[in-house]
């Protein structure tokens, strides 16, 4: 089994599986009973989002540079022993289970899943190209 990393809000894959949204806050004006449907996101799991602080650097990114204080930033978050068994947690289920995990951002190079995306690999996930 493998986890996709996807773009919550987007049409779902056949057998995504479960769908994770790794974001500090829910959508916007879209009712609690409405994320699965609308195909945001079945569970929550803010654990793995950027805090708001750092999420704010990040959608502030024009240059690499600033990406790559971005990326140290959001990796010294998961380095933390309560995120860090949250990402250690998402790997080993990957091995039999299919699920996804994803943000709001249109553009993954320049989003959190594309950093959350190499963790979860550097922990031994399956990880759908």
């Amino acid at each position: 089994m493998t986890i996709r990393i996807v773009r919550l809000g987007s049409d779902r894959l056949k057998d995504e599986g479960l769908r994770i949204g790794t974001v500090r806050r829910p959508p916007r004006g879209v009712p609690k009973a409405d994320f699965a449907s609308r195909n945001y996101y079945d569970v929550w799991l803010p654990n793995v989002a950027p805090s708001a602080e750092t999420m704010k650097l990040g959608q502030q990114v024009k240059t690499d540079k600033e990406w790559k204080a971005f990326e140290k930033k959001y990796r010294g978050e998961m380095a933390r022993p309560e995120n860090l068994r949250v990402l250690e947690l998402l790997a080993a289920m990957s091995l039999d289970t299919r699920f996804s995990v994803g943000c709001y951002c249109e553009d993954e190079a320049r989003c959190h899943r594309s950093i959350l995306r190499q963790l979860l690999i550097e922990k031994g996930a399956r990880v759908e190209e």
